[in-house]
């Protein structure tokens, strides 16, 4: 696992995933069902599936009393509006980032997980528990098709605060932060872009 300090980090900002080469040794993959299409192109990570579900994941320790804020930018080529989010027929995004937080690393199924997702059908900031993983909160933080596809869009989340509205617990670090475009449950295309991961204190 790798500690804060050995990270890129100025001041308060810690540097997940800027996804150059170099930077792509520090991720580990874990497929479900066949890999997800993973490419890096230009310090963008561009993702695909057609029915393949596997997940990007870095070890990594964040102090979520000192640096709280994850930022990231991502797009989508277009999502499946007629897919359930809710439900495990459709659970499939273009695009997820979630951060972990494993309280006992001898029993992973205590694990506490919030999921931000670009949802195909639930309504831009909806929350709802995983169809899958018990401990997983799925989040909304964008819904339906892009008005424009190519366009970046900037996302900002508070995940001590997540943690403390979805599970009630003040929980002061993670143990991983994961992406994953995935397509296995519906069959269904997907692209999606991810870029510039980062956490802050503000």
């Amino acid at each position: 696992m790798i500690s804060v300090g050995a990270q890129a980090k100025t001041q308060d900002k810690i540097v997940i995933g800027t996804f150059t080469q170099d930077e792509m040794s520090q991720w580990r993959e874990r497929s479900f069902i066949k890999n997800t299409n993973y490419r890096v192109t230009g310090e963008v990570l561009e993702a695909s599936c057609a029915d393949q579900a596997s997940m990007l994941y870095r070890k990594v320790t964040i102090d979520l009393e000192r640096t709280p804020i994850l930022h990231w930018s991502w797009h989508v080529d277009g999502v499946h509006p007629e897919l359930e989010d809710t439900t495990k027929a459709g659970d499939d995004y273009a695009v997820r980032l979630y951060v972990v937080n494993a309280a006992n690393s001898i029993f992973p199924w205590r694990a506490k997980a919030v999921n931000y997702v670009w949802a195909n059908s639930q309504p831009k900031g909806a929350a709802w528990p995983s169809a899958f993983a018990d401990n997983d909160i799925m989040v909304a933080t964008q819904s339906g098709q892009p008005a424009e596809p190519e366009k970046w869009l900037k996302e900002v989340r508070n995940v001590r605060e997540d943690f403390k509205n979805y599970f009630g617990e003040d929980i002061t670090s993670i143990d991983s932060v994961a992406i994953m475009t995935d397509c296995d449950n519906s069959k269904l295309p997907s692209k999606g872009y991810y870029r510039d991961i980062w956490f802050s204190a503000e």
